[in-house]
């Protein structure tokens, strides 16, 4: 498919650069039969009892470094543990590097560079044992906020807490799962109340995410890989409720991605560890998502293109124009909109 089917105007001032407070105050825009504008809190009006919502618990890293290669100042962002002390990583700028350079970004932190790449991106060691370069990132990193709100800020502290999901666990993650942002105590008690069922798979997002698609045919893009799991017990667990005829939302296009990728031929979900490339377009047939809760999206990406799949491209061209007609916050830190999928709009 032409990339070019996928793109859309958004005006700057509908991109949110900081999260709704409290979390559960955000908008909801759900896309079924027709176009309904709620709120997050009204997520339990749309699922029904013994239904799925599947979360995806990984925990963002203090990914963003700031270092000086001699005179040189370089920007690194981790993208994709690699090793147990490499890392690959985006470099800016990227032609200041060579192999066998030391940045320093620190007195007592540094990494040496193994490789270069074509695409801005460069392979670094690390020399520390893990719980040691845990704590100098922790000490020397900051929070990975998306490109287009470091344009309008830069992370504060605030961004420790608000750029991550209340139910992170599992570090590695250089991008929130920001579908999953929108939660708090209270809504995920009431989702409990329903009868709804909630359960974990992880994914670590890579900085990839940020990548526009360059190509101007979808089929000729190469997607990053991204390390995810599922364990046994949710397999089986989802693969039950399935069979009961009850739905499956995952909330994020992350945990999406991962269920689609661990599933089998005959649409039975697989206990799962290894990474997934998967790059879901228009004509996708989906084997266990029913619906998703995600954010909006940029335009010409992979996960506008997603949504596409899931909804039909003409639905989604009408809900994001209902939603920029209507202003709706766009991207990490803005509202939520809930997909129906094409069978299931009267969830």
């Amino acid at each position: 498919m032409k990339t070019s089917l996928f793109d859309f105007t958004l005006p700057e001032s509908h991109i949110a650069s900081a999260p709704a407070y409290p979390r559960d105050s955000s908008r909801m825009l759900v896309v079924g039969d027709a176009l309904q504008d709620k709120n997050i809190g009204e997520l339990t009006d749309f699922l029904r009892a013994g239904d799925v919502l599947v979360f995806n618990d990984t925990k963002v890293i203090p990914a963003r470094l700031l270092g000086m290669r001699n005179n040189a100042r370089i920007e690194i962002l981790l993208h994709k543990k690699i090793s147990a002390n490499e890392w690959q990583c985006f470099a800016k700028p990227a032609k200041k590097l060579r192999t066998h350079d030391m940045v320093a970004f620190s007195s007592d932190f540094s990494a040496q560079v193994q490789q270069k790449y074509d695409d801005g991106q460069v392979l670094l060691e690390f020399d520390y044992p893990e719980n040691i370069f845990q704590q100098k990132l922790e000490k020397y990193g900051s929070m990975p906020l998306p490109p287009y709100i470091e344009r309008n800020r830069k992370a504060d502290n605030s961004d420790n807490s608000n750029y991550q999901t209340i139910y992170a666990r599992n570090s590695g993650s250089v991008a929130a799962p920001t579908a999953g942002l929108h939660f708090t105590e209270k809504l995920l008690a009431a989702i409990d109340a329903k009868g709804v069922k909630r359960v974990h798979i992880t994914l670590h997002v890579g900085g990839g995410t940020f990548l526009p698609v360059k190509t101007d045919d979808t089929s000729e893009h190469k997607m990053h890989s991204e390390y995810a799991e599922i364990s046994k017990e949710t397999a089986e667990l989802i693969n039950a409720a399935k069979k009961a005829g009850r739905l499956v939302i995952a909330v994020g296009t992350t945990s999406l991605r991962t269920l689609e990728s661990a599933a089998d031929e005959y649409g039975i979900l697989q206990e799962f560890a290894g990474e997934t490339d998967i790059f879901i377009t228009p004509g996708y047939k989906f084997k266990i998502v029913d619906a998703l809760l995600t954010n909006f999206h940029l335009p010409k990406s992979t996960l506008f293109m997603l949504v596409s799949a899931l909804m039909g491209l003409e639905k989604m061209q009408e809900a994001y124009a209902h939603a920029i007609k209507n202003n709706y916050r766009f991207y990490s830190y803005g509202d939520a909109c809930l997909l129906l999928g094409q069978n299931n709009s009267k969830a």
